[in-house]
């Protein structure tokens, strides 16, 4: 059988594995998802590793082989940050921005101040803290030293809060960073933490504007993590704050589960390792596009820039990227993907880049290609794919599409399904999810459900950075 027959029957493969709705038809001239009955290859190839300062860097192609002409490959990145030498609480800089708008009334709020005390009287005299208040207005108990004299009035300010206004986030984040500013360089983590419940109404209220605000304040060294109160909450927008800024996010379902989020936000802060940390992949000539999987980026030329998010102690990142190639026919390695980890460094107070490059020979026999596939990266790339699934079929809940969520979550399951053994967590969170979503009797149960799931595919994709209720 020629090259092109082998290809058409390998399409048609992947078009009964996809279903009926929700999984691009597209040839699998990646080879990626497995064909019915076909025999693990065994093959794990070593990484490629590069490391300096507190961070270690990995990189491992989808196979030894790839196709000569057009084909796809994956590759998977982890950046991993090392186990703490010593167990040592480092001193923060905080701004704790909260919503007091009217739609924040009732228990929102009151479990939101409740957690607000339960931050000032976790802090030591050796950190700092700003507490911001906005509606309309914004008011300011501006940044200082947690002495037990300044913790008493920080406590009276939060107290005092009540619930008024329009949702004016871009004068509370402007007004945080305000306080943050004059002593970044005299601390090593400064965070802006901001709680919300609501969409923008005054001030900056494109998502853009206030996506440029969070990213604005990471270059400066403030980082910008974004907790979302209640079912009705802009959530792409919490996210991408969280994103753009270097943080962690959550979707936070029950407003009484704020102050355990505020303490875990704490411990992340005060045992960061890295910050400012990003991806940079260099495309060079034979790769005609990539797509990081799960994860906003930037283009600049021929580079996508992967913006990730504060790592501490033993925690780590993992991104998929899916490479669309245009390759000759070689003998020896072909370098595929350039790849350059940016991070300022905690401990050393220094910047530091590591760099790797990604390689494989290309042939144009598949079933060379085909036997020489790492099963590690196998069952990541089908892990993506079917992250990919649960995310659309999320935004098709919300938006009410019941029969195209529920075709992307069996869509899903089948790809889950083709590496059962690896995957049988995913498996079980696309079952319980189908369930649930299946039992809804509300339009609440059914975002309750929709936000769930897209937190859920984040974690499939490989992102740490994101905080539940579960």
């Amino acid at each position: 059988m020629n090259r092109t027959s082998l290809l058409l029957v390998t399409a048609a493969v992947l078009a009964l594995v996809a279903g009926v709705v929700g999984l691009p038809r597209q040839k699998d001239t990646s080879h990626t998802v497995a064909r019915p009955g076909e025999t693990p290859t065994g093959v794990v190839l070593p990484p490629v590793t590069a490391k300096d300062g507190a961070l270690t860097l990995t990189g491992k192609l989808s196979g030894a082989y790839l196709m000569a002409g057009q084909s796809e490959a994956y590759a998977v990145l982890t950046a991993r940050a090392d186990q703490p030498r010593e167990v040592k609480r480092v001193p923060v800089s905080l701004a704790l921005v909260i919503d007091r708008s009217g739609s924040m009334r009732g228990q929102k709020l009151t479990d939101a101040k409740q957690a607000a005390r339960l931050l000032v009287q976790r802090l030591g005299e050796e950190d700092r803290l700003a507490l911001v208040h906005y509606g309309s207005d914004v008011r300011v108990f501006p940044s200082q030293l947690v002495t037990d004299e300044a913790r008493q009035q920080m406590l009276a300010f939060v107290d005092a809060i009540e619930d008024e206004g329009a949702t004016n986030i871009s004068g509370g984040m402007q007004a945080a960073a305000q306080e943050l500013r004059p002593y970044v360089k005299s601390f090593r983590v400064s965070r802006l933490l901001l709680l919300s419940d609501g969409h923008p109404t005054e001030g900056l209220v494109e998502d853009r504007e206030l996506l440029q605000l969070a990213d604005n304040y990471q270059r400066e060294g403030m980082t910008v993590s974004g907790l979302g109160v209640g079912d009705e909450f802009n959530e792409r927008l919490m996210r991408g704050l969280a994103e753009q800024g270097g943080g962690f996010y959550g979707y936070i379902q029950d407003s009484e589960k704020l102050a355990d989020i505020l303490r875990r936000e704490l411990e992340q802060a005060a045992g960061t390792l890295a910050r400012g940390v990003a991806l940079r992949l260099e495309l060079p000539e034979g790769v005609v596009d990539a797509e990081v999987m799960g994860v906003s980026t930037r283009r600049e030329g021929r580079t996508l820039v992967v913006p990730l998010y504060d790592l501490a102690g033993g925690q780590e990142v993992q991104v998929v990227v899916k490479l669309t190639l245009a390759l000759e026919t070689t003998s020896a390695d072909r370098t595929v993907l350039g790849v350059k980890l940016r991070y300022q460094d905690v401990e050393a107070d220094r910047l530091v880049e590591v760099a790797l490059a990604l390689a494989a020979k290309v042939t144009e026999d598949e079933e060379e290609v085909r036997s020489h596939l790492d099963q590690e990266v196998r069952v990541h790339a089908v892990r993506a794919l079917g992250a990919r699934e649960m995310q659309a079929a999320a935004e098709e809940m919300k938006r009410g599409n019941r029969q195209k969520a529920l075709g992307m979550l069996d869509n899903a399951r089948t790809l889950f399904g083709s590496s059962a053994d690896a995957l049988a967590g995913e498996l079980a969170d696309v079952d319980r999810t189908k369930a649930a979503y299946l039992n809804a009797q509300d339009e609440t149960s059914v975002k309750r459900e929709a936000l769930q799931l897209h937190r859920k595919s984040l974690k499939t994709f490989g992102q740490n950075n994101s905080y539940g209720t579960d």
